[in-house]
């Protein structure tokens, strides 16, 4: 069976991936016993690729069709010689089906059981984690926790099977706890939970294998997500006339820079410029503009006391980016009031979320603007908690759209965006830890000014903006995650916008 390990472009979520499985097996005769087989093989063929010369490995299993997946790959590691524990965390009794037969099968081919106890210890050089699939419902409870706890207590590697146990597929968030895998194995139809909020952290390296099912089977079954990366994206950038003119690239006004935090607005024009507008234009505190000029001369750079003198600019822009070290004291307030009476597409991140959040601006419903809240930001305009955004990530943009409009992108691991219009929500899945530190949102939001300003509608300059945004970070941490600053994105930024360039 040919592997593919590269993650696809649809993502499901769990009820979805039923729908799939019932599909293969009943329109297209596809023995489930069969596909079990394939992810099981699937699964083993990746340990051992993973980690080559593997003699011992310990697998734990639940009672359902994920046990039964790690029944499989059980059996074929002592076909082959390898050592194998088995742990048998759920009831023997419970199984069925495919489940059933794999683990009639393991034991054929030699594999000893043990029923799990609290004293279990792991043994081997890899665990299998099988122990909870994507049927999960409600928190992770009784000898299952245990298993958890105990797994995630060893200093072994982990390759979860599907899912790690407790992972929810759907939301990404933790359900009581979760095993913490180094790789996680997942089949047929890719979940959205696994790359987005805890998702990554636990799911460790990604992979994925269709099990052989045919292209049709997809076409026959709706799914909940887009997966964005900057590759996929590449074909929105095309070449630049030969008598192009910076006039033709778009205005960009970023507004921001309060006393003290200058350095924020000033990294968003920068990325402006380097996602391609033609002219950026920075409104901030007088007693920046000898720095700004001093760091970054094709900026252009305006001291403004007060809104009235923000007002002459803004009838000579295409997209304002609001937010970046804006500030919430009186000179943040009046010039935020002044770019919201404005009819101009607008980028609002940082403080100007916290302010519209705070009712200040009384202006909360917009369909030109593109709004940028972290889990903090968002749970401030929902009146909310972090906790509960994080707990639906999904859910949670949906809202947001609908109750402030034009397009929302909602950042963490696996930022997520919608638009309201299309029926399915974009999730980034690149990015790194790297990205941790201060002034990446602010990048952030002037690369997307720079692509509203030269013609992008909202949806897709959130797409690809995000997407250039996480790889220009990817290649920067190849030099280390760790110490990555905000302003490291920018040489990377300017060859990602140039896609041609990278084949020479």
């Amino acid at each position: 069976m040919k592997q593919n390990y590269s993650l696809p472009a649809k993502l499901y979520r769990a009820e979805q991936v039923r729908e799939l499985d019932r599909c293969a097996i009943q329109d297209f005769h596809i023995p489930g016993i069969r596909l079990m087989r394939r992810a099981g093989q699937a699964t083993f063929d990746y340990l051992r690729r993973q980690w080559s010369g593997v003699k011992a490995i310990s697998v734990w299993c639940g009672s359902g069709n994920n046990g039964g997946d790690g029944y499989i790959v059980a059996g074929l590691a002592c076909r082959q010689g390898i050592q194998v524990q088995l742990i048998q965390v759920g009831e023997e009794s419970k199984l069925r089906g495919d489940a059933r037969l794999a683990c009639d099968w393991a034991r054929q081919e030699g594999v000893v059981f043990s029923v799990f106890d609290s004293f279990c210890v792991p043994e081997g050089e890899v665990i299998i984690d099988a122990l909870l699939g994507t049927g999960l419902m409600g928190e992770v409870s009784g000898r299952y926790a245990q298993a958890v706890s105990i797994i995630d207590e060893s200093e072994i590697p982990v390759l979860a099977v599907d899912i790690p146990s407790g992972l929810c597929s759907d939301t990404g968030a933790v359900l009581g706890q979760a095993v913490m895998a180094d790789a996680t194995m997942t089949f047929i139809g890719a979940k959205q939970g696994l790359l987005t909020g805890a998702g990554p952290a636990h799911c460790g390296n990604l992979v994925f294998d269709d099990l052989a099912v045919p292209a049709e089977v997809f076409d026959r079954v709706e799914y909940e997500t887009d997966r964005i990366d900057a590759e996929l994206l590449a074909g929105w950038l095309p070449a630049r006339p030969r008598d192009a003119h910076k006039g033709d690239f778009g205005r960009v006004l970023v507004v921001g820079g309060n006393l003290g935090t200058g350095g924020a607005a000033l990294m968003a024009a920068q990325a402006a410029g380097r996602a391609g507008a033609g002219l950026v234009h920075l409104a901030t505190r007088p007693e920046h503009l000898a720095a700004v000029l001093a760091r970054c001369p094709e900026v252009m750079a305006h001291g403004v006391n007060s809104g009235q003198d923000l007002e002459p600019m803004l009838a000579d822009t295409d997209v304002v980016v609001i937010g970046p070290g804006l500030g919430q004291n009186a000179w943040s307030e009046q010039l935020l009031r002044v770019v919201l009476a404005s009819d101009r597409p607008l980028v609002v991140d940082a403080d100007a979320l916290n302010l519209i959040s705070t009712g200040v601006a009384n202006h909360s419903h917009r369909n030109n603007w593109l709004l940028t809240p972290h889990p903090g930001e968002a749970a401030r305009l929902m009146a909310s908690t972090t906790v509960r955004i994080q707990s639906n990530r999904f859910d949670s943009i949906k809202r947001l759209q609908q109750q402030y409009g034009g397009t929302v992108v909602l950042k963490g691991a696996g930022s997520l965006i919608c638009d309201g219009e299309k029926s399915t929500i974009a999730l980034c899945s690149a990015g790194n830890p790297g990205m941790a530190s201060g002034g990446m949102g602010d990048v952030l939001s002037g690369v997307l000014g720079g692509l509203l300003a030269q013609g992008f509608s909202l949806s897709k300059a959130a797409r690809l903006g995000v997407s250039l945004h996480a790889a220009a970070a990817d290649k920067a941490a190849q030099a280390g995650e760790r110490g990555m600053l905000a302003t490291d994105l920018l040489p990377h930024l300017r060859k990602l916008v140039n896609p041609s360039r990278q084949l020479c």
